[in-house]
């Protein structure tokens, strides 16, 4: 398995380009030592010891009252191969998505489920293809990070243009992958953030210029910086999934600064800035959603209902409701903040769920989420009347 980046799948396998564990590349002996310990925990899992497993097999709750009340739409995308990681939604309702592991930029109109697409420029063609991360400027133009091709790309809507920008030689070895984008402030001071998941480290693009800047806010070995999302003035916040952390690089200065989680080990995944500076994200290893203020410098948990969702992404809407979804049970959780109280709606079937996208346009609101094991794009309705 670690042979091949997660974005690989039977229906298209591609082989990971150069091993990394920590920020960077790994020798053999390295290699080797994470097979066995991976091995071993599948072995303590498993039935190769005896005809029986050490824990007990139980099936989750079926939804119901508020659960239950709700409409879902699933669009097929054309191709089986497909992954629809990330699914936004613009102004003019169309429905915008990145294939996990193709050069693929598609948009989707709900209306007539017309699929149009647009092959995404290649930076290495050698590497492995795909795309992760997807998020709107101020404009609407759609930025991706572009994984293993080592850089980002830019979609004009109104040209149906692509730019794209290639990290310099000296930060693009063949473990580099970049997996997030983050346009949202770019317009403050022509900065673009972004992440780099094969060195675990932050970066910064200066539009104008083409120039990067590269932010460590750890030593070797590193852990996993997933995300990272700027405030009202552009500060970058990272999300540290390989710990319990969440930090900020200053705009102007530089400085970075780290803040703990309450829940040790909590692994912040992927998230959002709402218009308070509040940073919401998942918890993706202590099960939980998290929300960082960042005026205040502190933060709130909350633990789902139904444990063994281990939520990947969150997003706030317009009436205050909290979305995230289960990663590995395909329930989407709508949380009232206030006053504690959870909804889990359960999906159709298996989806995998991660970036996660509500449009505030419509009342009740709409949510959305890309089936990376379907080829699909799923729409949920509440028929709860909203507030």
């Amino acid at each position: 398995m670690a042979g091949y980046p997660p974005l690989s799948f039977p229906l298209m396998v591609q082989k990971t380009p150069s091993p990394r564990i920590g920020g960077g590349p790994v020798s053999a002996e390295r290699q080797q030592e994470s097979r066995r310990r991976q091995a071993a925990y599948l072995a303590s899992v498993n039935l190769s010891a005896g005809p029986k497993f050490s824990y007990p097999l139980t099936t989750l709750p079926r939804p119901t009252g508020k659960a239950t009340r709700v409409i879902y739409t699933e669009y097929d995308l054309p191709k089986r191969t497909r992954q629809p990681h990330d699914v936004v939604v613009d102004s003019a309702g169309m429905a915008w998505y990145a294939s996990f592991g193709e050069q693929i930029l598609g948009k989707l109109d709900p209306k007539t489920a017309k699929v149009t697409e647009y092959p995404i420029p290649l930076l290495k063609p050698k590497a492995p293809t795909g795309i992760l991360g997807m998020r709107f400027d101020r404009d609407e133009n759609l930025w991706m990070g572009m994984q293993f091709q080592g850089g980002i790309a830019k979609f004009d809507k109104k040209t149906e243009k692509f730019q794209t920008w290639s990290l310099p030689p000296e930060l693009n070895g063949d473990h580099v992958q970049i997996n997030q984008v983050s346009p949202d402030r770019h317009h403050i001071d022509g900065k673009v953030w972004l992440q780099d998941a094969g060195t675990y480290t932050v970066l910064r693009l200066d539009v104008a210029s083409g120039t990067f800047e590269k932010f460590e806010p750890y030593k070797i070995p590193r852990p996993n910086v997933y995300d990272v999302i700027p405030d009202s003035k552009n500060n970058g916040f990272f999300l540290v999934m390989g710990a319990e952390e969440v930090g900020k690089i200053d705009a102007k200065t530089g400085q970075i600064a780290i803040y703990k989680t309450p829940t040790p080990g909590s692994g912040p995944r992927r998230g959002m800035m709402d218009a308070q500076d509040r940073l919401w994200f998942g918890e993706n290893r202590s099960d939980k959603i998290g929300m960082f203020d960042t005026k205040t410098q502190t933060f709130k948990e909350w633990a789902p209902p139904t444990p063994g969702a281990w939520p990947y992404d969150v997003t706030i809407d317009k009436n205050g409701d909290v979305w995230s979804g289960g990663e590995y049970n395909d329930r989407i959780l709508r949380l009232n903040p206030k006053t504690g109280e959870f909804v889990e709606y359960l999906l159709p079937r298996q989806t995998n769920v991660r970036r996660v996208f509500v449009d505030d346009s419509t009342s009740p609101v709409t949510f959305w989420v890309g089936s990376n094991h379907g080829a699909s794009i799923v729409k949920l309705e509440p028929l709860d009347g909203g507030k």
